[in-house]
């Protein structure tokens, strides 16, 4: 069976790399039928905070990768112990007293040379005569990275170590330990750098940011998700949108690309966008609705769900994170809007009283107050005025919402409702 693990260090938040890094070791286990294990990397118990196990864990919850088994290195101790002592009985290390007489445990390099077949890279060969002797048990008596990792992957019955390419330096090193203690090698498989758009390292200026800030900035969880699996896969003609489900099906780690993936901020708004679209529109509301209270545009104990919802469907399929819906659509709720000043002077610098009051007298005159008979009512006006709709549109958006783009007029004026459209065209007519 395929059990592949996943292994973050808790010494910081889980970043986008990670997050990729746990997706193709997660869809690999799922479309092998195998298993996903989760490797808790705290042997660093200076660095090691609760706070980011804690928040590994929910961002892998998030983004949906379930795991089978979770083990925590800081408390296998003494099991990285019994193997140091083994490889000093076979020989194979030695004992090294510091001036404070406390001892540590290194293994004895021996020159050869390493071949493995990476399952991405293809044939890699390691000439271990430049790798210094290998601490296995530090002087005070933690593991080293390398120890610990192969002990637990053989213990574990780890079968695939898929991580990314900034671990090739160490997979030498852990076969020679492999080897040394009598365990099978697993296959490798170095997943490429995802590397900043316009090329270079990544940082945190060019996207290089947490899982959870994704989260925290209105990205969904599936979108992301697809978004991470195009960094060196690809699903094959030329799709960009593809479902978990389906990459299950087709996912397999030989496909993934050798070079570097880009990180494109742009097309992972443009996915999230396609997902927002076709988001259940009751969700998104129950997403939005802690945003509209956090900006007190409703009140937690007491608002219209029903209204909230209808505005999140008007505006839905523009979004490109959840959180541009506050901004966007904040003229439905504040009382007072702040008029951009640029809209301003393009459209409403022009004495346009006569019109505002005509349009005013119509919505007044309707019966039956709905989208339908608000626009019947705008091109009446226009073409008693002979003019173009564009004459008029533009300055009544602006009147009613401040800027000069958003959902179409006709449901903007619905939505606000006949007293307050009329109370904000009212400001611009002159008496």
């Amino acid at each position: 069976m395929v059990r592949v693990r996943f292994a973050p260090s808790p010494t910081g938040n889980l970043h986008i790399g990670g997050g990729r890094t746990a997706l193709f070791n997660w869809l690999f286990a799922r479309s092998k039928q195998g298993k996903f294990i989760l490797r808790i990397e705290d042997t660093d118990l200076t660095r090691s905070k609760p706070e980011f196990i804690e928040e590994i864990l929910s961002s892998l919850k998030w983004l949906g990768f379930d795991w089978d088994e979770i083990y925590y290195q800081s408390r296998r101790f003494e099991i990285y112990k019994e193997y140091a002592q083994k490889a000093l009985q076979k020989g194979c290390a030695y004992i090294e007293r510091s001036e404070d007489g406390r001892e540590a445990i290194i293994y004895k390099v021996i020159p050869e040379k390493i071949k493995i077949t990476d399952l991405i890279r293809g044939e890699i060969v390691f000439d271990t005569s430049v790798i210094k002797d290998q601490v296995l048990i530090k002087s005070d008596g933690t593991p080293t990275y390398n120890f610990a990792c192969v002990v637990d992957d053989a213990l574990m019955e780890i079968t695939h170590v898929i991580r990314g390419d900034d671990h090739i330096s160490n997979t030498p090193k852990q076969v020679l330990l492999y080897r040394a203690l009598g365990f099978p090698v697993p296959q490798f498989a170095h997943l490429p750098l995802i590397l900043a758009k316009g090329g270079g390292r990544m940082s945190k200026r060019k996207g290089a940011t947490a899982i959870s800030e994704y989260r925290m900035m209105g990205y969904l969880p599936e979108a992301l998700v697809n978004f991470l699996l195009l960094l060196g896969w690809a699903p094959g003609g030329n799709r960009e949108i593809i479902d978990i489900k389906e990459a299950m099906k087709l996912f397999d780690i030989k496909n993934v690309n050798k070079t570097a993936a880009v990180m494109d901020m742009d097309k992972l708004d443009w996915i999230n966008n396609q997902y927002l679209k076709s988001e259940d529109p009751v969700r998104l509301t129950e997403a939005v609705v802690p945003l509209l209270i956090e900006k007190q545009y409703i009140d937690k104990a007491d608002f219209d769900r029903e209204y909230v919802l209808s505005l999140v469907k008007l505006f839905q399929a523009r979004l490109t994170v959840i959180n541009d819906f506050p901004d966007w659509a904040d003229f439905f709720f504040l009382k007072e809007i702040t008029v951009d000043p640029a809209a301003k002077e393009k459209y409403l610098s022009r004495d346009l009283s006569r019109e505002f009051k005509l349009f005013i007298e119509r919505l007044d005159n309707l019966d039956r107050f709905d989208i339908t008979e608000i626009e019947a009512a705008f091109r009446e006006i226009v073409a008693d005025l002979n003019i173009q709709a564009k004459v008029l549109i533009h300055p009544i958006r602006v009147a009613l919402t401040g800027k000069t783009v958003g959902p179409g007029l006709f449901e903007v004026i619905y939505y606000l409702g006949r007293e307050r459209a009329k109370e904000r065209l009212l400001k611009w007519v002159k008496q």
